[in-house]
């Protein structure tokens, strides 16, 4: 899958798990937030946050979702090793800084 493609496929898993965690009217108010939101500086777009994780590690991007926590908009995205391994990397989506990862093995797939 080339980056244009990668970057369409995360981006419809976010607009996709936003939409369904909320009723249609509001999905849409929702859906037009973001997108305001990260034209006004105020959230990371996903492509950025994308590229930084593939700069750094290897492996593929099997899922990304957008997640609400604590008055904090986080990017939980999914990524399969080399090895095999299942991790799950934690982004904040104001800052784009990695908060988080978990799985086994997360220092093989660092890029050297």
């Amino acid at each position: 899958m080339n980056a244009c493609n990668r970057i369409l496929a995360a981006g419809v898993v976010v607009l996709g798990t936003t939409l369904v965690s909320l009723p249609p009217a509001a999905a849409e108010d929702d859906w037009h937030g973001l997108h305001d939101a990260v034209r006004a500086g105020r959230l990371v777009a996903l492509p950025g946050v994308l590229d930084w994780l593939q700069q750094r590690y290897a492996g593929q991007i099997l899922e990304v979702e957008l997640e609400h926590e604590d008055d904090a908009i986080r990017y939980d995205i999914e990524m399969i090793g080399p090895d095999g391994q299942l991790v799950e990397f934690v982004f904040d989506a104001a800052t784009g800084e990695l908060v988080d990862s978990r799985g086994p093995d997360i220092e093989a797939m660092k890029r050297r």
